[in-house]
């Protein structure tokens, strides 16, 4: 880490508001700083502190346009807003290559809103891995709730559901996403299902799609029913009634203790995933070294199986 960065100032200052700050903070988490665990160790205290919410879907369902629209209700209820907004990789310099924050213009200006676009640098689930850290800068710098828009890779998009407290799979009519989110993947991550552009043809047959496969589910006494919203978001219609749906998703989580099991998993999921970087790190340096290659030797002329080398490769961490 530079030495011109004080990390305890950082977080300080992210706390008192401070944009600079907090983009200082998430760059040091997406370049991986050595100064990581310090900033982790400084932010965990407000772990928690802010309510989550993951909006995924396919590319050309409006989820930038429903993110802003969703901003300005949220803060005009009050709310402190973080936004992740979670891009392809440019295949030449590793940045993001749309550029979300483009269509959030409006709130450019409003100290009480960070919008934040991530490169995905390649990785597959519609996240950064840098992701889960970003959320717990912005939990840090007093963010009421963080929206985490995804990449929108399609039908293999669902690693937000490890992430978000809820999570709001978006659709459009005509795209064929009725018949998309019977696949179990799309259908298992979405709290709330809101069909976009609901004034297209189509709108109320995809409303009706959607509820006669969420009919076919098993679900024990008490689980949680996906809402189903319809919205147009570039209007700002029915916006209101994606804020009531995650607000009754919030109250559900809270009264049946969903929401302590739904963190705790998220935490396992990162403390697995940071475990898993070091050990690959290692593993990296071990390259450099001579037991891999020797191992490598012995089990190429079948002096030693691949398992056991690894074994011994692992011994050696």
């Amino acid at each position: 880490m530079s030495p011109r960065y004080d990390v305890g100032a950082l977080v300080g200052k992210a706390r008192d508001g401070d944009a600079r700050s907090v983009a200082r903070l998430i760059t040091l988490v997406e370049n991986g700083d050595p100064a990581l665990p310090e900033v982790a160790a400084a932010l965990a205290p407000y772990a928690g502190s802010a309510q989550v919410v993951g909006l995924t879907g396919s590319p050309g369902v409006g989820k930038s346009t429903t993110t802003n629209e969703l901003v300005r209700a949220l803060r005009a209820a009050g709310k402190r807003v973080g936004v992740l907004a979670v891009d392809p990789s440019s295949p030449f310099t590793g940045g993001a290559i749309l550029g979300d924050r483009i269509r959030m213009q409006d709130h450019t200006t409003d100290p009480g809103v960070y919008i934040r676009s991530m490169s995905s640098r390649g990785q597959l689930g519609g996240l950064s891995a840098a992701t889960p850290q970003a959320v717990r800068v912005l939990e840090g710098a007093g963010c009421d709730v963080v929206v985490v828009e995804t990449v929108g890779v399609g039908q293999a998009e669902v690693e937000i559901a490890s992430l978000a407290d809820t999570t709001l799979v978006l659709l459009a009519p005509g795209m064929g996403d009725a018949i998309q989110a019977v696949k179990a993947g799309v259908l298992e991550v979405a709290d709330v299902f809101v069909i976009n552009k609901a004034d297209r043809p189509g709108a109320d047959a995809t409303y009706r799609d959607i509820q006669g496969m969420l009919g076919l589910g098993e679900r024990a006494p008490g689980d949680w029913r996906p809402q189903v919203v319809r919205a147009t978001a570039v209007r700002g219609e029915g916006i209101d009634d994606v804020v009531a749906a995650i607000g009754k998703h919030r109250d559900w989580l809270e009264t049946t203790g969903h929401l302590r099991t739904r963190r705790e998993r998220r935490a396992a999921v990162e403390v697995e995933a940071i475990a898993l970087g070091t050990l690959r790190a290692r593993i990296g340096d071990l390259r450099e070294g001579a037991a891999l290659t020797t191992l490598a030797a012995a089990v190429a002329q079948g002096e030693i199986d691949p398992y056991a080398a690894a074994d011994e490769l692992i011994k050696g961490l």
